[in-house]
């Protein structure tokens, strides 16, 4: 890599020119010229030796600086060098030798960002070999086995000129059967950064040190008093425990000068667990979690840590203001949902930290802004926009970065990161040798920053949201070595966003057309947010009805808000089951109360009372609610001499009430009656229950011949008892002195007939007993047997 132009006043050595001569006495040799590749850049130190010949491209050796310490060496240091060289090639490498090596000093942060893309190439320069005595010399590389080097060289001999960053290289020289002479097979350049007294003017850095994790408790909540919380899984307890990457960030943030940004849904999440915790299996099951002891020791950790630092509060969940402002604006109940999550911020970092947080604070995405990012981020009460420089870019052709703070109007302040440092700790870091990399090339680009301009500036590091551990350890040990350096203090990041702004910085808003694509398409998309309204729209419902809202309304208004959380990116099918979790859940608690089914219920009579039961599984009472009865053929069918009734519901704990109406029917058949719950406004609650009523009312004219029948049946036996009275009264006068003959001939009533008066069995017998000659008889023979079972009475 030519890198000449960028090192101004640089000379070539006279090794160097050696070099050269000697390639154009071999010119006429074609095969050996062509294997000889000379500098392309003269070294900054005059006399050093000869570098060997290097060809562009990566070499067959892998060169791995796992260590360098001091990483911003001062006068008297030592400069220690350790890592590993192996051989990736098929041939052995002989006369392997491992040297350091001194390059140009970098004088702009975008020569950094070159060197740090190509830092394995061979091309271009390898800067200036640091004396014979500071090598390690392996006889031989075997293919695939790695060897382990360590140099140390006292800091004066590295010849290092002004203060600046020098490239700094570690290379691997040796020969293969194949090419036997020496030339470099491997190299890894990182930087030096080199202020050995105190600057004059330094920058003021600000470290955000972020504590945010995923969603991990449920809306579900036990029965007992404590409202036990639910979990979804083990996995927070993991992060918390020792070794886990959230036990890690508080390990390494105490003591460092940082600002600590945190979630307060993750110290609510922790204080759950610490107060005793269930866990959702995989099978639906719950079972009593084993963390609590963990939990409670990292509260008690980050509490010490915290103690004496600025503590910058997130809204509840970090929701994703990006998505919010894109997709969820137009959709009612969204922006409420984002003052809900902040104005709840103060109390939960107070309660679990003991220390009042800063909540004026909005942090995007990547701290990608547009005006409809702002405009979200501000309208929950926040007045300060954590932007990044490479979305907020300067267009007025800057030379230096300026400070963080920006005004970009409606009483706005943008604090501006940069995005080089935020940047640098990205990757898998877990690699000793890309973590000290990421060390050193954080430091040059600080130090690069601060000789920019004799001006003091104020400087904001905004790195990923959620590191890994490695990344974290990084964090924390380029945090160490600028706290030791000589060019940096640091600074809160209130004191950052009220810092005096640059005159010369941009502080116009990019448009929405500049909002980077790859962050668009990872957006929460708008059915999440109107899935969001439509749960709130149903917790609205449920809580008006319960006897003590709290227990449902907070875990349910949580969950919601971890339902926007900006930790759902790139997880989308996590995030919407998680969303039908919720509100699959409050479906089932508001289901607890519902009307019991009927069958179809029989009427008999004009009017009859038809009860209809609520029943309430649910752990409180419910009331405020209505119960309307309406008939859906009232010429048919009134309740209460209407087409409806409603009567009020109030229904305890795990029991059920039976509520009865008052009926009347008005004609014979069968009429459909529907049960709805409502609640005190007017709105729905549940399904409704519809059953039969079965109407067999008497009418007027079948009570009038029943009626008519009932009198004609008291007559007959009345005078059937007249009718008896009267022939047991004849009966004596014919006992008496004057016998049969005293008693006449003829019947006692001349009108009816005689035969109407004879029993039928009597008159049989008399008949039985005469011969047809026979003159019949002036009065019937009276028997005076009894009469036999099922003799017929005439009426």
């Amino acid at each position: 890599m030519a890198e000449a132009a960028d090192f101004q006043g640089t000379s070539p050595s006279p090794a160097r020119r050696r070099s050269r001569r000697t390639a154009a006495l071999l010119a006429g040799a074609p095969l050996l010229a062509s294997l000889v590749q000379l500098p392309a850049a003269g070294s900054a130190h005059a006399g050093a030796p000869a570098s060997p010949q290097a060809a562009p491209g990566g070499g067959t050796v892998a060169v791995a600086v796992d260590s360098l310490t001091p990483a911003a060496p001062t006068d008297g240091n030592t400069v220690t060098v350790s890592g590993t060289v192996t051989n990736t090639g098929k041939r052995t490498v002989t006369d392997a030798q491992v040297d350091l090596r001194v390059g140009s000093r970098l004088d702009t942060r975008s020569v950094i960002d070159r060197v740090a893309k190509n830092s394995a190439d061979l091309g271009g320069s390898l800067g200036a070999q640091v004396g014979d005595k500071y090598v390690e010399k392996f006889a031989k590389l075997t293919p695939g086995v790695a060897e382990h080097f360590n140099i140390s060289v006292p800091v004066d001999e590295l010849d290092l000129g002004e203060d600046g960053v020098y490239e700094f290289a570690v290379s691997l020289s040796g020969q293969t059967s194949a090419q036997p002479w020496q030339r470099v097979l491997g190299v890894q350049r990182t930087f030096l950064p080199w202020q050995p007294d105190e600057a004059g003017t330094k920058t003021k850095t600000t470290y955000l040190w972020p504590l945010v994790s995923t969603a991990h408790m449920t809306a579900e909540t036990d029965s007992n008093e404590q409202q036990t919380r639910v979990f979804r899984n083990e996995d927070l307890a993991k992060e918390i425990s020792p070794g886990g990457r959230l036990n890690q960030m508080v390990a390494l943030g105490t003591g460092l000068d940082v600002t600590w940004v945190v979630d307060p849904d993750l110290l609510a999440s922790v204080d759950a667990m610490a107060r005793g915790y269930q866990v959702r299996g995989a099978d639906g099951t719950t079972v009593a979690g084993t963390h609590q002891a963990v939990a409670k020791q990292w509260l008690a950790d980050l509490q010490k840590a915290v103690a004496d630092k600025e503590v910058v509060a997130l809204p509840f969940a970090d929701p994703d203001l990006a998505s919010l402002a894109h997709n969820g604006t137009d959709v009612t109940g969204s922006l409420s949902r984002l003052k809900d999550a902040t104005d709840v911020v103060t109390n939960t970092v107070e309660t679990v930290l003991h220390v009042k947080p800063v909540t004026d604070f909005a942090w995007p995405v990547e701290g990608a802004v547009d005006p409809s990012i702002v405009k979200v981020a501000t309208s929950a009460g926040a007045d300060k926009v954590i932007a990044r420089s490479d979305s907020l870019e300067e267009t007025s052709g800057l030379s230096y970065t300026p400070s963080a703070s920006r005004p970009i109007g409606g009483g706005t302040t943008a604090v501006v990161a940069d995005a080089r440092l935020s940047t640098a700790f990205r990757g898998d870091l877990t690699d000793a040798s890309a973590s000290t990399l990421a060390v050193q090339r954080f430091l040059a680009q600080s130090l690069a920053l601060g000789l920019q301009t004799g001006k003091q500036r104020s400087v904001v590091v905004a790195p990923q949201r959620m590191p890994t551990g490695s990344q974290a350890r990084a964090m924390a040990e380029a945090l160490t070595a600028l706290k030791g350096g000589t060019w940096s203090e640091s600074q809160e990041l209130t004191a950052a966003a009220a810092a005096e702004p640059d005159p010369k910085a941009t502080t116009k808003v990019p448009p929405a057309s500049a909002y980077p694509s790859s962050l668009r398409r990872q957006e929460l998309p708008r059915a999440a947010f109107e899935q969001i309204a439509r749960t709130q729209g149903k917790l609205d419902k449920f809580r008006v009805v319960l006897s003590d809202e709290s227990r449902v309304v907070t875990p349910f208004g949580r969950s919601m808000d971890r339902e926007m959380s900006t930790s759902w990116r790139g997880r989308s099918a996590q995030a919407a089951s998680f969303r039908t979790g919720v509100e699959r859940y409050l479906d089932s608690l508001a289901g607890q109360v519902r009307l019991i089914d009927k069958s179809e219920t029989k009427l008999s009579g004009r009017s009859a009372t038809i009860p209809v039961t609520v029943q309430n599984n649910l752990v409180q009472g419910v009331d405020r609610l209505v119960l309307r009865l309406t008939s859906t053929n009232p010429t048919r069918l009134k309740i209460d001499g209407s087409d409806y009734q409603e009567q009020p519901v109030a229904v305890s704990g795990g029991h059920s009430q039976s509520v009865k109406f008052t009926t009347s029917a008005n004609a014979n058949g069968q009429a459909t009656v529907v049960a709805q719950l409502y609640t005190e406004d007017g709105q729905k609650y549940g399904e409704a229950v519809t059953f039969d009523v079965k109407v067999t009312e008497i009418t007027a004219t079948v009570m009038l011949v029943i009626g008519g029948g009932a009198l004609l049946l008291v007559l007959a036996g009345f005078r059937m008892y007249t009718q008896r009275k009267r022939a047991a009264a004849r009966g004596g006068e014919e006992d008496g002195p004057g016998g049969a003959e005293d008693a006449g001939g003829g019947p006692e009533n001349p009108d009816e007939p005689e035969d109407r008066l004879r029993e039928p069995g009597a008159g049989s017998r008399a008949e039985d007993s005469e011969q047809p000659s026979d003159p019949a008889p002036d009065t019937p023979v009276e028997s005076t047997d009894p009469s036999g079972t099922g003799e017929r009475v005439d009426r």
